[in-house]
């Protein structure tokens, strides 16, 4: 198959699960299809709409109803639930209600008083470009193809070139009430056309069917491919390279070594941003390119490339044929400050009287020769989605520029688009973050009972999280069970032995290169073991020094090392035990190591204040539930030191508690997220026993 042939989409549509669904259920299935390629439309971009006549359930009365995407959705996961209906009569009225282009953001408190059957999900500024193209149903993609005429200069020839009369142009123009009026207008004077590109902006499509308004939007799309093909066969991409890349872990090396450095100067003033690295060889064809230097500062050209990855990128000034990556991250104040100044004249220039306050100034996305992209934001879903985005915006620019001259949108235009009053609501209307959101945590012993119960209570809270683990199946189930239950895009699973320095490196390397960089080490890796002093082997003394001592420190450096790049403080929660601050018998290497925690835990505690870097300690007792370390030996010699039956032990070691009652591993992890939350701020060095009491640890 030839590459023209091979980068067509498919036509997906299957006839006979489609006999089997509702009008409604025909929209979801389309929405899903055309939202599983992002060569369609980006992450939460375009919209779908459907015309059904359905039974008014005042009057019981047919009426006529729009069906489309609801605010906020996401076309390849939207249900039934994600869409909004609307009474067409009252949509159809609301031109009545319009007072003129300088009033037409008005028009959006009108829209949930169009409301059909009491349906809480809000309408789309979009929802009047639906209903007033007068075919039953309409497609709103952002085709990185059609995006590409539609950033060119000469697009409206280019649409007539490519399209004839079956597709038509109308020139940029804000989303809103007057474009819709604009389409209806289109369609009036272009009874024929079965679509219209949008400037600067995407593509509507419409059909008399479901199928065939599919049919259609593929079709165009896979036109505008296919003419894109024929033009750039032969061609170099950007002129070609003038930059090659480094090789592939080199390009990892230096992500793990910048990212964290970025990510500290950008979070100092505000919240703790995620990042997100790209190398692919998109990427990397663009900032290898000879015309980079040129297109990278025109910034994007759709609104939903642009709401995502700001005004433009900050370019890092490197040189891969003579890589100097110290030199590179000694310049970075100085770039970003620029790049922060930019971005407040940019602010003021455009501003207008009612313009909201100004927001983060910080870039979001960061190209470099030879290595790739970074892109920052406040969530991980956030900064990948952002970084998607550049990838479509890259893509337009090599399309539009293979053909004609790119154009990015106009900076007053993106500003008004970047600061609506809007789209400031939209996010005032956002829900207060979670009290971990934007942190990073890793967790040794991350698939155990105390370490996933450590993650899932992090992870409920916001915190992306490094499950770090030995045991190789128990850490892919754990990612498996909480990438389910979280998302896939706040969870890392790295095998890891903590003895190993090499090791502990390359996993917060991974850290890094995954999430930006570090805001919280929960030490967990643990073993046990019991025998009398006498039979206790130096290996067996060596293996809990190793991982209950030496294992501690190493990843304890790390994370030091981690949080001096950042400059933006850091915490460390050690799981150690009561058997730190209470002899058991024939217990001498556990418990000795576990006291020899607690002690590093103190000294890390002074090493680290004048940092910001806080350490603390949680010292459970006879967590039993869901704990790896008592499955084996460790139960058996517990039991056999006090005289008794393995399946006694949880009951006996609840009656010896002063409060009567049993440890969970839940426990555990509520003491680590208050240790390792701002609600312990003012806490360092501190030891917190969660043992149901035990008169033995009290600490002294």
């Amino acid at each position: 198959m030839s590459e023209q042939n091979s980068s067509r989409l498919a036509n997906l549509w299957d006839d006979a699960r489609a006999a089997t669904l509702s009008e409604p259920e025909l929209l979801v299935y389309r929405s899903n299809l055309l939202g599983s390629d992002k060569r369609v439309t980006n992450y939460g971009g375009g919209n779908t709409s459907s015309k059904i006549r359905q039974k008014d359930p005042l009057t019981g009365e047919p009426v006529q109803v729009l069906w489309v995407k609801g605010s906020g959705g996401d076309n390849a996961s939207i249900r039934l639930d994600g869409f909004a209906t609307l009474y067409m009569d009252k949509l159809e009225a609301l031109k009545g209600l319009y007072r003129g282009v300088e009033h037409e953001d008005e028009m959006v408190g009108y829209l949930p008083h169009c409301t059909f059957n009491l349906n809480p999900r809000a309408a789309s500024i979009d929802t009047p470009l639906h209903a007033f193209v007068p075919r039953p149903h309409v497609d709103h993609m952002h085709p990185d193809a059609i995006i590409a005429i539609a950033a060119a200069t000469d697009s409206q020839a280019l649409t007539r070139e490519i399209f004839g009369d079956d597709i038509g142009w109308l020139p940029w123009k804000r989303p809103g009430f007057e474009l819709g009026l604009w389409l209806e207008k289109f369609c009036a004077e272009n009874p024929g056309a079965r679509g219209v590109i949008l400037g600067s902006h995407g593509l509507f499509t419409w059909g008399d069917t479901q199928k065939d308004c599919y049919a259609t939007t593929i079709d165009t799309i896979n036109r505008a491919i296919d003419w894109f093909a024929g033009q750039q066969e032969g061609k170099p991409a950007f002129g070609g390279a003038v930059a090659q890349p480094l090789p592939a872990a080199e390009r990892r090396a230096i992500a793990a070594r910048l990212m964290p450095v970025i990510r500290g100067m950008i979070s100092q003033d505000g919240p703790r941003k995620v990042g997100h690295f790209d190398d692919s060889q998109t990427v990397l064809d663009f900032v290898g390119s000879r015309r980079f230097g040129e297109l990278a500062p025109l910034g994007t050209s759709c609104p939903d490339h642009f709401l995502r990855t700001k005004i433009r990128p900050l370019v890092l000034d490197f040189d891969p044929a003579q890589p100097d990556v110290e030199a590179l991250a000694a310049n970075l104040p100085a770039a970003l400050e620029d790049y922060r100044a930019g971005y407040r004249a940019y602010y003021e220039r455009c501003r207008r009287p009612d313009s909201p306050a100004m927001r983060d100034a910080n870039a979001v996305v960061y190209l470099m020769p030879g290595v790739g992209m970074f892109t920052f934001a406040a969530d991980k879903a956030t900064a990948r989605i952002s970084a998607e985005f550049y990838v479509n915006a890259i893509n337009v620019m090599r399309g539009a520029s293979a053909v004609s001259t790119y154009a990015g949108l106009p900076e007053q235009e993106a500003f008004d688009i970047e600061y609506w009053l809007l789209e400031e609501a939209k996010l005032q209307r956002m829900p207060k973050p979670k009290s971990l959101a934007g942190k990073v945590a890793f967790v040794t012993g991350g698939a155990g009972g105390i370490g996933k119960a450590t993650a899932i209570r992090l992870l409920r809270e916001g915190a992306c999280v490094v499950l770090a683990d030995i045991d190789e199946a128990a850490l892919a189930a754990a990612d498996g069970e909480l990438a389910q239950a979280f998302g896939k895009d706040f969870v890392r699973p790295v095998r890891l032995d903590v003895t190993d320095e090499a090791g502990v490196a390359a996993a917060y390397a991974d850290c890094a290169v995954a999430f930006g960089g570090l805001d919280i080490l929960v030490s967990n890796a643990g073993i046990s073991s019991a025998a009398p002093i006498e039979d206790t082997e130096l290996s067996l003394w060596n293996r809990n020094m190793d991982i209950l001592a030496k294992g501690y420190f190493l990843v304890s450096r790390a994370a030091f090392r981690c949080f001096k790049a950042q400059k933006i403080g850091g915490n460390i929660v050690f799981i150690a035990s009561k058997n730190g601050l209470a002899a058991s018998p024939n217990a001498s290497a556990y418990c000795t190591a576990k006291a020899a925690e607690i002690h590093l835990a103190r000294c890390l505690a002074l090493e680290g204040a004048e940092h910001q870097i806080r350490v603390n300690t949680v010292n459970p007792d006879a967590v039993l539930r869901g704990s790896k370390i008592w499955t084996g030996e460790w139960r058996e010699q517990r039991a056999a030191a006090y005289a008794m039956q393995p399946d006694d032990l949880e009951e006996h070691y609840r009656k010896r508690s002063l409060l009567k009652r049993s440890v969970f591993p839940e426990d555990i992890a509520e003491a680590v997220y208050f240790l390792a939350s701002d609600m312990s701020s003012k806490s360092t060095g501190n030891i917190v026993n969660v043992d149901a009491g035990n008169a033995q640890s009290f600490t002294r």
